[in-house]
């Protein structure tokens, strides 16, 4: 490289000698400067120190062009120039912490502090900081003596940073030093004060410069109106102005400028006019600027004749209208709807070579969307592409999608995206979606999917600095597409982005879900049900219908049974064919436990059908020994006022050989005083008198009597004689006087009683 940064090279010597390390720093001074012939203000002029000996060991060069190195790679293009000293200076300020040893390595490269160096190090400091701690420590290190011109550089950097109280004592400090003050520094502390709005100190300061001995001239009083009428003070400029002129100051054409324009901002219409008068009065003939502020003030008001006629006075006094005067006429044209108007001064300035420009452009667009003028909208943005010319307001562009979209004009709304990325004007996810809306509105899914591919491909969803995110009817037009096309997959990356930026749209969610039910994908389906359930996004009733029958479909009916249950957690009811269609899958997989959940579930929520299924859910409990839980199902469906048919079941598990089961199921009927047919008794008594259990069958007799039932008595001789056999010869005798007592009732009354009274 053409250039070796000075301060690296000393500190890469630390040992080195003072005399070596100097000669060292001159020659690189001298091999980085350019020549004297140059301003001082561009270079640093060192003297020469004189050859400096090569080592013995090293031969002398011989005479002619210098060799190149082997290895040095050929320089391209034009050759990198030196960099400046102050540059290097204010780049080390910059990367480093201001401390000695940051001092000591600009002293080592610096053999002089001039005027020049020193006003061109403040000058391009890259923060005020640096420039303000530079200048105090060339101050007091002795290095440097500050002049008029240095003290007003720091108090402009200082004023810009609104860094005022340090701006202020280095000012109010100068006489100190031995420097006298003049109006111009006044004059920029006055205007940081009034651009900080803190008018009270710049007035302060105004009067201050009379305390002082400093003289007032237009110049100040101009920069003290504008300051005090920039914040709606027209009253005290008023007063001042009257001052100035009691001193016998002459206001200038620059002067009555501000004073019209200060009073067109605080609306004082008759006060503006009458200043613009009394301008004219005193010979000062009007220029340019008062006619721009004066048309620019009547458009405040709405006042477009008068503004007209002020424009047709100016150019009648061959004051040529500037592209300011066109672009304000063109502002207030828009302002009162007459946009037609505003074109015919874009024609009239373009005739007379006056080319628009930014301003112009984005004062005319606004008005010619709102008149739905938008050819000739399309026509000014290609002109600003080929000018490659962008507005100073970006959501111009929001606008004119917005309203080709909405003309029906797709490839102009393309465009409009287009230009912005031709005018390097950053595009964000809501220009896209404004698009992609429109595009899926008309039909033309492929062209929206293309504007999809390229919005995730360059993630402008996830810029942190974009300010106009995309709208839930863009992104969920294009998510339900997506879904219902086979790209689940697709649209769930992109929502993904979206749910990053914050968005949590409950119709998104459940197109996605649907999307993959519909696709046979229930695994994701159930990550996005989780997603949503977590973040406490209401879920639909057709997503969770489709969700169930895919994973019906897909063979996993437990899959199903979860979301049945997420399902009614989320407050929705199922019907009755979806209860019927899970708890028919749990029970063809062998899971009637589950199944029975599902049935339990169903008859809490008031689902009162599918009986035949409930039937053969509550047998096949019954039948594996799930009697509690049978009986607990059979329990919740009598509440609901739905009985089962006891005496089917009762036949069935007597077939079955399932004695305990029925026993229990008899009892549970017994206790309820539930309709059941004499064959079901006898049926569970012959079963368990042929299982053994005789004393079984001995309690179901004895709550058979208890409850005024009959039966067939001439069965009860196998059960006596099966308890005398087993030792209970009590129990037998109990039989055989309850035989005798009932034969002797029934002999009496001539008929039988009926077993259970429902």
């Amino acid at each position: 490289m053409a250039h070796i940064s000075l301060s690296k090279l000393h500190h890469s010597y630390p040992n080195s000698l003072p005399g070596s390390s100097t000669r060292l720093c001159l020659n690189l001074l001298r091999f980085c400067s350019s020549s004297t012939d140059e301003p001082p203000a561009a270079s640093v002029s060192v003297a020469d120190p004189g050859p400096t000996p090569a080592p013995e060991s090293e031969p002398a060069a011989a005479p002619g062009p210098a060799r190149e190195a082997p290895m040095q790679r050929p320089l391209r293009g034009k050759p990198r120039p030196p960099e400046k000293l102050e540059d290097v200076i204010c780049r080390m300020m910059a990367n480093r912490a201001w401390t000695t040893r940051l001092q000591n390595s600009i002293r080592s490269i610096v053999p002089e502090f001039d005027h020049s160096l020193v006003y061109n190090v403040l000058h391009g400091a890259r923060k005020p900081d640096h420039a303000l701690q530079f200048f105090r420590w060339v101050e007091r290190s002795g290095l440097f003596r500050h002049d008029r011109e240095t003290h007003l550089k720091i108090m402009e950097i200082l004023g810009r940073a609104k860094m005022l109280n340090h701006a202020r004592c280095i000012l109010l400090d100068m006489p100190q030093k031995g420097l006298q003050w003049d109006e111009d520094m006044f004059v920029v502390l006055i205007e940081s004060y009034g651009r900080a709005g803190i008018v009270q100190e710049a007035v302060k300061l105004f009067l201050k410069m009379k305390e002082l001995g400093v003289e007032r001239t237009i110049k100040s009083y101009d920069m003290v109106f504008k300051v005090i009428l920039r914040r709606g003070r027209y009253m005290m400029a008023k007063r001042y102005f009257n001052a100035m002129l009691d001193e016998g100051i002459e206001p200038t054409r620059h002067t009555y400028n501000i004073m019209i324009w200060g009073f067109f901002l605080s609306l004082r219409l008759e006060t503006a006019l009458r200043f613009f008068e009394d301008m004219k009065s005193r010979g000062i003939s009007p220029d340019v600027v008062t006619y721009d502020t004066m048309i620019n003030g009547f458009i405040r008001f709405k006042k477009m004749d008068e503004a007209e006629k002020s424009f047709t006075e100016m150019k009648g006094k061959n004051i040529t209208p500037n592209v300011i005067s066109y672009t304000t006429m063109i502002k207030g044209y828009v302002s009162v709807g007459q946009v037609d108007d505003g074109l015919r001064v874009l024609e009239e300035m373009r005739s007379l070579g006056i080319k628009p420009n930014a301003v112009t452009y984005s004062t005319l667009l606004p008005g010619l969307c709102e008149a739905e003028k938008m050819a000739e909208a399309r026509s000014i943005l290609d002109e600003m592409v080929n000018r490659y010319i962008a507005p100073k307001d970006n959501s111009i562009f929001e606008k004119l999608l917005t309203c080709q979209c909405k003309s029906g004009d797709l490839d102009a709304a393309v465009d409009v995206l287009k230009g912005m990325i031709r005018l390097s004007i950053p595009t964000e996810a809501g220009h896209y979606g404004i698009l992609i809306e429109n595009l899926c509105k008309h039909g033309v899914y492929d062209r929206a999917i293309n504007l999809l591919d390229k919005l995730m491909e360059k993630d402008i969803i996830l810029r942190p600095q974009s300010t106009l995110d995309m709208q839930p009817e863009a992104y969920n037009r294009m998510i339900e597409y997506l879904c219902n096309n086979g790209q689940t997959g697709k649209a769930e990356i992109f929502f993904r982005q979206l749910m990053k930026k914050g968005v949590q749209d409950s119709e998104a969610f459940n197109n996605l879900i649907r999307g993959h039910s519909k696709e046979g994908s229930p695994e994701p389906a159930f990550e996005i049900l989780k997603i949503m359930d977590r973040r406490g996004v209401p879920r639909g009733t057709d997503s969770y219908r489709l969700l169930i029958e895919s994973c019906l479909r897909k063979g996993e009916p437990a899959d199903a049974k979860t979301a049945l249950d997420s399902m009614m957690e989320s407050g929705h009811l199922p019907d009755s064919s979806l209860f019927r269609s899970v708890m028919q899958s749990l029970f063809e997989d062998g899971r009637v436990q589950t199944a029975s959940r599902v049935m339990k579930a169903m008859v809490e929520k008031g689902v009162l059908e599918n009986m035949d299924l409930v039937a053969k859910i509550l047998t096949a409990l019954l039948m594996r020994g799930h009697v509690e839980e049978a009986l607990g199902r059979i329990d919740l469906l009598m509440q609901s006022g739905i009985a089962p048919d006891f005496d089917s079941l009762l036949s069935h598990l007597c077939e079955k050989g399932k004695t305990i089961a029925s026993l229990k199921l008899l009892d549970f009927s017994l206790e309820r005083d539930c309709s059941i047919e004499i064959s079901s008794y006898e049926k569970v008594l012959d079963g368990l008198l042929t299982a053994g259990k005789t004393l079984n069958a001995y309690s179901i007799l004895c709550k058979l009597m208890e409850k005024g039932g009959v039966t067939d008595w001439s069965n009860c001789k196998d059960l006596i004689k099966s308890l005398n056999q087993e030792g209970y010869t009590k129990q037998a005798d109990v039989i055989s006087r309850m035989r005798g007592g009932e034969k002797s009732r029934v002999s009496k009354k001539g008929k039988k009683e009926s077993p259970v009274g429902a």
